[in-house]
């Protein structure tokens, strides 16, 4: 991160003079009215925006709470431990210089003290603000499912999504173009702000890979990421056994874990990406429909006319009309 912004984001607020000068806590009141600990984003947007950004405020232990909005936590230096509650269960998720974290409307978490080095920034996103960034990943894929089902709390049990990202250039620069947007508040500032969201999703997909690969592939979220990553590029012809291999993981530990954070096993996950790809190729192709199904990895065509059907509600050729017919509209 280039060091004029990192000096900037050094500078004391005035929330954190007041916590140095008093030795006191967060002022619950500044985020929200309500006696639940629910911050509001009415308190951190003005009227008509959908994104802002704001400092992680440091000094202090930050209290339970939730959001009425997603919030994607940057860590630009130093580090930050957060305690995420889930069903009860407490989960620590340590972010170091780097890391991402994105926190849906239904997760409740706490942030211990950090101190001057650490430093933060929270993107604070109202829901509707994904819609073209989203759109941007241009078709269906397991890795953009489980990150539309990660934002939008329909998926797993933590209510988050920790990226560890260091050294990912790309991601690091469209971060930084994203904090220099906002801070520079100029008009038009959305169109850029949106396309920039959307290349970053496009980057965690490209790179899931190596998402995991700054230390040992170890919790549940870096297993899926691996996991869903092999599937993208391995879909024809690939199997749990060698993903496990791959891994270093017991095959029934792999299965156990992807259905927690994804809500389907690994065959239920390739069969999904497989019948994807035939949506895909069907749509922009002219490739004969058993053709399609021997390169995604079918050779019974039985079966697959009988999936393809429960996932679209149509046949292949059904759907390659109704797709035709909504391009020349």
């Amino acid at each position: 991160m280039r060091p004029e912004l990192l000096e900037f984001l050094q500078k004391i607020t005035p929330e954190e003079q007041a916590i140095l000068d008093s030795g006191g806590s967060i002022r619950q009141e500044l985020y929200t009215s309500q006696a639940a600990f629910v911050v509001d984003s009415r308190r951190l947007l003005e009227k008509g925006r959908l994104i802002e950004l704001r400092p992680h405020t440091r000094f202090a232990r930050f209290p339970q709470h939730r959001h009425n909005y997603v919030e994607m936590v940057y860590q630009c230096a130093g580090s930050a431990s957060h305690i995420i509650d889930h069903a009860g269960r407490q989960e620590t998720i340590t972010l170091r210089a780097g890391d991402l974290l994105f926190l849906n409307q239904n997760v409740s978490h706490e942030i211990l003290p950090t101190g001057a080095e650490d430093l933060a920034v929270n993107f604070i996103i109202l829901p509707q603000f994904f819609s073209r960034p989203i759109s941007m990943i241009e078709r269906e894929n397991v890795l953009r499912d489980f990150l539309l089902a990660s934002l939008s709390g329909a998926v797993g049990t933590t209510g988050c999504l920790y990226v560890r990202a260091q050294g990912l250039v790309p991601v690091e620069n469209l971060l930084e173009s994203m904090i220099w947007t906002l801070l520079d508040r100029r008009a038009g500032s959305n169109t850029v702000l949106e396309t920039s969201l959307g290349l970053l999703f496009m980057n965690l997909s490209m790179y899931a890979g190596a998402i995991c690969q700054s230390g040992e592939v170890d919790s549940g979220q870096d297993l899926v990421f691996a996991a869903l990553k092999y599937i993208e590029d391995r879909y024809p012809d690939g199997s749990l056994a060698e993903l496990s291999r791959q891994l270093g993981q017991a095959e029934y530990t792999l299965s156990r874990i992807l259905k927690k954070y994804t809500g389907s096993n690994f065959k239920e996950l390739l069969q999904q990406r497989r019948l994807q790809q035939a949506a895909y190729l069907l749509a922009h192709t002219p490739l004969p429909v058993d053709t399609i199904m021997a390169y995604i990895g079918y050779d019974n065509s039985s079966y697959f006319y009988r999936r393809f059907r429960l996932r679209y509600g149509c046949s292949p050729k059904e759907y390659r009309a109704r797709e035709s017919a909504a391009l020349n509209t």
